[in-house]
């Protein structure tokens, strides 16, 4: 996010580069720089002859190194941005010779979403030297929480770890799609609101009460009647609700005990940095960890393995997702 707010800056500050290769998994970010581009490089009267929008699909490589040779009209730059890029993938490289001696009054965008190139090879080193490439790398699931403090904040908006984490667990990392969810609240939310789990129920549709991180949560603390009062919600709706995603979760869930019961310091602080979990939810697994000692851990890991497969219809073609689902709590709460 650091380099991020740098690049914006220069970009600010007129400090352009004729290249901007934007590549990565990730591509909220790539689509942030390349947006912020388009919207300021040039004056609005200046873009109708000096700003150009291309599509991998649509164009070679020679069409772009083409557009990008031009000359901007009445003004000082032209700006050239390929969307989709990476459906040129198979002749990226052509676009070496170009950035050896790119054109200094255009702006090259190259939007290369979830792939990466060869940084072996001549247009990346190419680029190093004369552009900028930008990596957006994928969140681990333990970062994308604090990612949205940080979103949040200069918004004036602050969020609760447990409506964080609702986020989290119903869209996964996928930073796009929970930016759209949080323009939302943003909307219907005055600022200074801390967003609390009641808001994400409310305005988004994901239950407060019956969610992963409270089956989890529940289980940790062996408490059965909550366990399957929220598996007898899932399996009435099983759409929104998928055993496949539940099981990897828990299977996540169990494997942060295990490593749990292998540390030899379980302080507050040290487990939250070990498990990379907030320091808020350290409680949850101290408790689950002592109603789950080690041996049992590894046997629900086990099991949770037998309904990986089984979830997947091997084996249990004829067996409903619920009863599943309620046959394998019996298992990890025996």
């Amino acid at each position: 996010m650091d380099e991020v707010k740098q690049l914006v800056t220069d970009i600010k500050n007129k400090k352009l580069k004729p290249i901007y290769f934007l590549m990565g998994e990730e591509a909220y970010y790539i689509d942030k720089i390349s947006d912020f581009i388009e919207d300021t490089v040039l004056a609005e009267e200046e873009r109708g002859f000096n700003q150009m929008v291309l599509y991998g699909r649509d164009v070679t490589i020679d069409d772009v190194v083409g557009q990008a040779k031009r000359y901007p009209m009445m003004a000082e730059y032209q700006v050239v941005i390929v969307k989709e890029a990476q459906d040129l993938s198979r002749t990226i490289e052509k676009l070496a010779k170009y950035a050896e001696n790119p054109q200094p009054t255009t702006v090259l965008v190259v939007n290369y979403k979830y792939k990466k190139i060869d940084k072996r090879k001549a247009l990346y080193k190419t680029l190093k030297k004369t552009g900028i490439v930008y990596e957006s790398k994928k969140l681990y699931e333990n970062q994308v929480a604090d990612w949205i403090r940080r979103v949040l904040s200069p918004k004036k908006y602050t969020i609760s770890p447990k409506a964080a984490q609702m986020l989290v667990e119903f869209l996964g990392t996928d930073l796009s799609k929970i930016n759209n969810e949080l323009e939302k609240l943003q909307i219907v939310l005055p600022e200074g609101t801390q967003i609390s789990p009641d808001h994400i129920e409310q305005n988004i549709g994901i239950s407060k009460d019956y969610n992963n991180f409270e089956l989890r949560k529940a289980i940790g603390e062996r408490n059965s009647l909550k366990v399957y009062k929220i598996v007898t919600y899932f399996a009435d709706n099983p759409k929104d609700n998928p055993m496949v995603v539940t099981v990897a979760l828990l299977f996540g869930y169990f494997s942060q005990l295990l490593h749990f019961h292998g540390l030899k310091d379980k302080s507050p602080r040290s487990v939250a940095s070990a498990l990379r979990v907030n320091p808020y939810f350290v409680n949850d697994y101290i408790t689950a960890a002592r109603n789950f000692p080690m041996r049992k851990v590894s046997a629900v890991i086990s099991t949770l393995r037998e309904f990986d497969v089984r979830s997947k219809g091997v084996g249990s073609n004829a067996v409903p997702q619920g009863d599943l689902l309620r046959e394998l709590m019996v298992r990890i709460l025996s």
